[in-house]
């Protein structure tokens, strides 16, 4: 677990290709990436929602914003070759387990090919990059065993177009892993994180979104299935452990694996527990509570949590901000929002001012 200067002194000036720029952890990663000093490449669709965080962040955040589909190998591949880049994050894809129900073969098409096609840049590029491939928690075949964390050695075979998709993407790159890419003196992991929640996340179908739009509505949150027991953390601690992935992996490829980067057991909470909380820190929300749809729903799988104790002991990483510290945050945001987007983006930068300070003391330990 690098300390924040030490990520600084590896980023700063170095080209990163971030694909998936313009959704919610894209965004939240290339305002982090701004401050260490990297020059930020960013290749995505426009922003999946409005109102987008993507839409206020600071000027100055990218050398360049491409607007392009992953599924667009040409596009994609010029692009590529445009940026050269040392570093590649790729976020891209269609990331609703719900939507994926309804275009189930646009989301394979994003979610595989896409990864494929960033891979294939990669290979036809002959030059080393330390490249990431950002997943899910939901790559696992789930047979939801009562108090069991999923470790990186159990099968993977989500069970939704999403999951399946996203585990499809996983085999994908450890195969150009094996087949071609470590050859060429790059490095390649892939990270598996979990529920993330934060301030600046609008899209559909989520918790906190779906909280917040209420919150601002002055309307009931209504859940779809309040005892699903899930991995939150907050969107700074995988975004941050990706950075470092990407940057102990440069300096050691004996580092390079495939990684969960999920909070502590104590810290997956059911999605009702998550609402009440979340709701009991929006001062005056008198209608902030929460009633159940009784629409029928897709499948979603009920219970799933992560064992944390591989990352633990390669990068001797330790989550920084356990729920409570997330769902603050991710309140404060609401509250902040509501009087204008811009308090909110400030709220944002002295959040993310205090986590560097909790990252920099538990990396110091």
């Amino acid at each position: 677990m690098k300390k924040y200067s030490e990520l600084a002194e590896f980023y700063k000036g170095k080209k990163v290709l971030l694909t998936g720029h313009t959704g919610f952890k894209g965004s939240c990663m290339s305002l982090v990436l701004a401050g260490l000093g990297a020059r930020v490449y960013g290749y995505a669709l426009p922003a999946p929602t409005d109102p987008s965080l993507y839409e206020t962040l600071p000027l100055g955040t990218f050398s360049e914003s491409r607007m392009g589909d992953i599924r667009d190998f040409d596009a994609l591949h010029d692009f590529y070759e445009e940026v050269q880049p040392e570093v590649v994050i790729h976020m891209a894809a269609q990331p609703i387990v719900r939507e994926s129900y309804r275009i189930p073969r646009e989301t394979f098409e994003t979610n595989v090919m896409g990864t494929v096609n960033l891979l294939e840049c990669v290979r036809l590029s002959n030059r080393p990059v330390s490249f990431l491939n950002v997943t899910t928690d939901k790559v696992y075949l789930n047979e939801e065993k009562p108090g069991y964390r999923y470790r990186e050695d159990d099968p993977l075979d989500g069970f939704d177009p999403y999951s399946n998709s996203k585990s499809c993407s996983e085999l994908a790159t450890h195969s150009y892993a094996v087949s071609f890419l470590r050859e060429t003196g790059s490095q390649i992991s892939t990270a598996r994180a979990g529920n993330v929640i934060g301030g600046g996340d609008w899209a559909k179908d989520r918790l906190i979104p779906d909280a917040t739009r209420a919150f601002l509505r002055g309307e009931e949150t209504v859940l779809r299935n309040p005892s699903s027991v899930r991995p939150f953390q907050h969107v700074f601690e995988p975004v941050f452990m990706y950075l470092d992935i990407a940057c102990e992996q440069a300096l050691d490829p004996a580092k390079q694996g495939w990684y969960n980067v999920g909070p502590e057991e104590k810290d997956c909470i059911t999605a009702g527990e998550l609402a009440e909380k979340f709701c009991s820190y929006l001062s005056g929300a008198k209608s902030a509570k929460t009633s159940v749809s009784r629409q029928k729903e897709p499948h979603e799988a009920g219970l799933l949590m992560l064992d944390n104790a591989k990352i633990k002991k390669v990068f001797g990483w330790r989550p920084v901000w356990d729920i409570d510290d997330a769902v603050k945050a991710a309140a404060q945001y609401a509250e902040s929002y509501k009087k204008s987007p811009e308090e909110a983006m400030t709220v944002l930068k002295e959040q993310l001012a205090a986590y560097v300070t909790a990252w920099e003391r538990e990396a110091s330990r």
